[in-house]
């Protein structure tokens, strides 16, 4: 490692200014890295527009890059490669604390980043479940992170959608080169991902989706702005959206069908092995090999299976559970409501029973205000419930999702686990009091690690008796079968990628061992075939916080403060898993020094 050579602006001036100080009071000054992690924020923002739009920084709202060309991948690489030798120029050691844990993770933003550069991803640029068509589509809805508040927000969204119709132009050029190069969906994805270009893809054009931000014009917009923003939404979406769709459908639904390919795993790609052993570090940010992996799941399988005859037994089955299962996903009891509506209350109802108790496990809670709100219609038959961040001025508020595509089939069974995991104390929490978290340098509260955030919203499930839910045997059940859930997908993830297994035997496996309707299991392993390797940051960033509370459990006796863990656990933002681990351990040291 490289001695010292970038200095904090402070420290320059004082060294320009005081040259014939004695060597002793030079070597007293501790170099910081305040300057280089402000400047990586502030080029990162540039860098990823979107992201600054999902923080309330509106500096940046008319931009949308086009991630599937050479020039933004050359980007990518001169940005953290520059980051990468102007960090590496410290020395770690005579950082701070604090300063070593934005060293560390300021590095692995870079490594991983230009890790990425070496794979071929752009060349299959769309699918059902994590694509720039859905994010732009909740984004055009008006009700989403870009604000239309103000004649320039709409205008910067017209500037938007310019750059969108590029994006859309671009995925259409390299998933031809893809097919040509055997960069190609899995048929049955390619079949999912078509209805939803074909929902944007036809008018009357004040009917569509990306309309909807000319039906809520703000009242004190002039007659002259209303006329014009009116007229220039209309041509944008006959002229450019609509058409852009329609490329693009029409292209998935004839030539990419007909390359797209039989297999289920990413494996099938050229360099495919390799490309999940790097998602495998990017989402769970270890380096555990897919093996490991595999067989962690089904230990986990086991042992959960094991509390669910319990649960079974408890309530008076008589049947096998297998039976068991399919009584729950049918039990009338558990599918109580007959509008949209009820379903949301009933989520508000679970937070308002829980609230006493927070304060016990909790001394830090979020500012930023709440809200559950139902999916939005044109992707809520393929979603699953998801938490949107708030911005971080608190303007607004964070978002629980929840898709309703038939209220007379929603089951409750896992409800109070998934309000746990999705909102609170799980991501509203954990997003929200990172990015209200002043002490942070700023681009610490904008980093997120799957295995951390996905780790403690899972982790955050397993704390509903100590918030007074879990009273009813069939919600603890459900949070049985949220794990389950959570175990199975390192099963079926791996097995799916690197084992060798299909589509089909991944679901039976899943239905095999979990609760869940037919219809849910489905979208979720197309899922995992979708985005594979982020299934596997839920189990493993939970498996890491629950041996790191029972450690400080252990360790600490009488000392062990629950409410001041979570604080650590969330009080520096996302962190990389093996980061988080040292940061516990010497709050556990602390603690134990005798007084």
């Amino acid at each position: 490692m490289r001695k010292l050579v970038l200095l904090s602006l402070p420290v320059l001036l004082f060294m320009a200014a005081c040259n014939k100080a004695p060597k002793s009071e030079v070597a007293a000054i501790k170099p910081t890295l305040d300057t280089l992690v402000g400047e990586f924020y502030e080029d990162y923002l540039k860098f990823s527009p979107l992201n600054a739009t999902v923080i309330g920084d509106n500096r940046y709202d008319s931009l949308l890059p086009n991630t599937l060309t050479a020039d933004y991948r050359n980007q990518v690489k001169e940005l953290y490669s520059r980051y990468r030798d102007r960090v590496t120029a410290y020395d770690r050691e005579s950082l701070s604390e604090d300063d070593q844990m934005n060293y560390d993770v300021l590095l692995w933003e870079c490594d991983i980043a230009l890790d990425g550069l070496k794979f071929k991803d752009y060349l299959m640029p769309v699918n059902q479940f994590s694509a720039m068509h859905l994010f732009v589509g909740q984004m055009a809805s008006g009700a989403s992170i870009h604000p239309f508040k103000t004649v320039q927000d709409y205008d910067n969204w017209l500037k938007r959608l310019h750059k969108y119709e590029a994006w859309c132009d671009t995925a259409l050029v390299n998933m031809k080169k893809g097919i040509a190069e055997g960069y190609v969906l899995p048929k049955v994805l390619v079949q999912k991902t078509i209805p939803q270009f074909a929902s944007m893809d036809h008018g009357p054009v004040k009917d569509h989706l990306f309309y909807a931000p000319i039906k809520n014009l703000p009242a004190d917009f002039s007659a002259d702005d209303k006329a014009r923003l009116t007229k220039a939404y209309t041509e944008m979406i006959e002229k450019h959206i609509i058409p852009a769709h329609h490329r693009i459908k029409e292209f998935l639904a004839t030539d990419y069908l007909k390359a797209a390919t039989d297999k289920s795993g990413i494996d099938a790609i050229p360099g495919g092995k390799d490309y999940y052993n790097y998602l495998i570090r990017l989402y769970t940010t270890t380096t555990k090999p897919a093996d490991e992996i595999f067989a962690l799941g089904k230990s986990e399988v086991d042992r959960i299976t094991k509390e669910m005859e319990a649960v079974k037994e408890q309530v008076g089955f008589k049947g096998d559970l297998q039976a068991f299962f399919v009584s729950l996903r049918t039990k009338k009891e558990l599918t109580p409501f007959t509008k949209p509506e009820q379903v949301i209350a009933h989520f508000n109802e679970i937070h308002e029973r829980m609230k006493p108790n927070l304060a016990k496990l909790f001394s830090k809670t979020p500012k930023t205000p709440f809200e559950v709100r139902r999916t939005e219609a044109f992707r809520e038959a393929s979603a699953s419930a998801e938490y949107n961040p708030g911005s971080k001025d608190g303007s607004r508020p964070g978002v629980f999702y929840v898709p309703i595509p038939d209220v007379k089939k929603y089951n409750v069974l896992s409800d109070e686990d998934l309000f746990l995991h999705e909102a609170i104390p799980g991501h509203h929490y954990q997003i929200a009091l990172q990015m209200e978290n002043t002490t942070l340098p700023k681009f610490r509260t904008i980093t997120n690690y799957s295995a951390y955030a996905e780790g403690w919203g899972l982790y955050s499930e397993s704390l509903g008796k100590e918030l007074g839910l879990y009273t009813d045997p069939y919600q603890y059940f459900g949070m049985l079968s949220a794990e389950m859930h959570r175990a199975i997908r390192l099963v079926v993830d791996a097995g799916i990628h690197t084992q060798g297994w299909t589509r089909e035997q991944a679901i039976q496996y899943s239905k095999d061992h979990e609760a869940r309707t037919e219809q849910s299991i489905v979208a979720e392993i197309e899922r995992y075939m979708a985005i594979p390797g982020q299934a596997l940051s839920y189990k493993i960033g939970q498996l890491k916080i629950r041996e790191l509370r029972a450690k400080a459990e252990k360790e600490l006796g009488d000392k062990f403060n629950i409410s001041e863990f979570h604080n650590q656990v969330l009080d520096s933002g996302g962190i990389p898993l093996n980061v988080l681990e040292g940061k516990i351990d010497r709050w556990i040291a602390s603690l134990k020094k005798p007084a």
